[in-house]
């Protein structure tokens, strides 16, 4: 489970970012005590919150940042900094011997063995700048270090600065040292590790080597953080996918409690092994007891799309895993979304379901803490995206029922830019 989360410099966000899942310490949480999980150690982690914000705000970007911070989990033959995903207000030159500029990402989550791991990175447009490991078994103890990494030099060699900026391309030549500070214990494991030419994390040369904690760290991050942005629709994207994992979700007997919450005249599906979003049959039942099946394909959009979110939703409930949701909720009306909302928080698991809305009506304090609500605005003049917390602000009490009359009265930030 995600406690907190922060990275600095990516696409529209400049200035550092800052998300916490950790629950309020205040007496308000007795309010709300399935929103929540109390872990052995004491901590107590949030299991859903919404993130709102206005049409080309930053929303997306937020939730791929953690894409692309697992991309050097996955691919781990060369981690920098790349053009395409630094804010353009940081990335005015393209010469990396004049373009200083760095992205910054750190990340504390807890694991099922009442484990806390800390884990920060900083690269720029060479390498790995900064990489540090932690962990600890208890919430009040101080983090046990790993390993710290850090470039202590970089020489670059320019064959030509005219002709990178002609062909738009660097030729330049890198070569980087590095120091790496461990304890006594992983001393073998840090001999083995190239101090000269980092192209990988560090921490995935820990997990190669042995390390108990690199291996449960790496591989939480790769299978059990789930970020989903919505580029084209997700049905769509899951049936170009075509995962053997989502296959044994739909075949799980569970999965049809998730689905139905779109349509409870929907009794069972017939899955296509080959296309199952597509091709599936889906058995609904008549009000005169008759039933009747149609291809998922010919359904509605909603149900099409419903059908793809339900296998995320139940990788939260059933596998444990925090997914975060970019406009899961475009083509749902809002009852819908609070089933959602409520089956997540009604069952006991370690997962997580954080989504981005444009729904208004999420803004709910009913239904949520104030912690679990956060805000994407982004200013007009420098086109730079600031998530923060309703949390942040005081004023605000639960008292107040409508808090999407103080949104759309542009009191608390998110709204269209005028």
């Amino acid at each position: 489970m995600i406690l907190n989360y922060k990275f600095e410099n990516f696409m529209s966000f400049r200035e550092n970012v800052e998300f916490s899942m950790l629950a309020p310490k205040t007496k308000v949480k007795n309010r709300f005590p399935n929103n929540y999980t109390t872990s052995d150690v004491g901590i107590d982690v949030l299991k859903t919150a919404v993130v709102v914000g206005e049409n080309a705000g930053g929303k997306s970007n937020f939730v791929r940042s953690l894409s692309y911070l697992q991309s050097f989990f996955v691919k781990t033959e060369s981690v920098k900094a790349y053009r395409s995903v630094i804010n353009t207000n940081n990335n005015q030159d393209f010469c990396i011997k004049k373009n200083k500029t760095s992205q910054s990402f750190e990340i504390e989550i807890f694991m099922k063995e009442n484990i806390l791991y800390l884990y920060r990175l900083e690269v720029d447009f060479v390498g790995i700048v900064k990489e540090d490991f932690y962990y600890k078994d208890r919430v009040k103890s101080r983090y046990k270090k790993i390993f710290a990494m850090e470039r202590d030099g970089c020489a670059i060699e320019c064959k030509g600065e005219e002709e990178c900026q002609n062909s738009n391309n660097c030729h330049a030549r890198v070569k980087m040292e590095y120091s790496l500070d461990k304890p006594e214990a992983e001393n073998k494991i840090g001999e083995s590790i190239n101090k000269e030419k980092m192209l990988g994390l560090t921490i995935i040369k820990y997990a190669l080597l042995g390390n108990e904690h690199a291996i449960a760290f790496t591989d939480w991050i790769k299978n059990d953080l789930c970020p989903k942005t919505n580029i084209i629709n997700y049905d769509i994207y899951k049936s170009m996918k075509n995962e053997e994992e989502d296959l044994q979700i739909l075949c799980d007997a569970r999965y049809l409690d998730i689905f139905r919450m779109i349509d409870y005249s929907i009794i069972d599906f017939k899955v296509d092994e080959e296309k199952p979003f597509s091709k599936t049959m889906i058995v609904r039942q008549k009000r005169d007891g008759s039933t009747f099946a149609r291809e998922l394909a010919k359904d509605s959009s909603g149900v099409r799309e419903f059908f793809a979110w339900a296998v995320q939703i139940f990788k939260v409930v059933y596998e444990n895993k925090t997914v975060f949701a970019d406009e899961m909720d475009r083509v749902l009306n809002p009852v819908l979304a609070d089933r959602v909302i409520s089956f997540i928080c009604g069952k006991k698991h370690l997962g997580q379901f954080i989504f981005t809305t444009h729904n208004v009506l999420h803004l709910d304090l009913k239904n949520y803490m104030k912690e679990q609500i956060y805000f994407i605005t982004k200013d007009i003049e420098t086109l730079e995206s600031e998530l923060y917390s309703l949390a942040d602000f005081p004023e605000i009490r639960y008292e107040t029922t409508k808090i999407y009359e103080f949104y759309m009265k542009g009191i608390l930030g998110g709204t269209a830019i005028e």
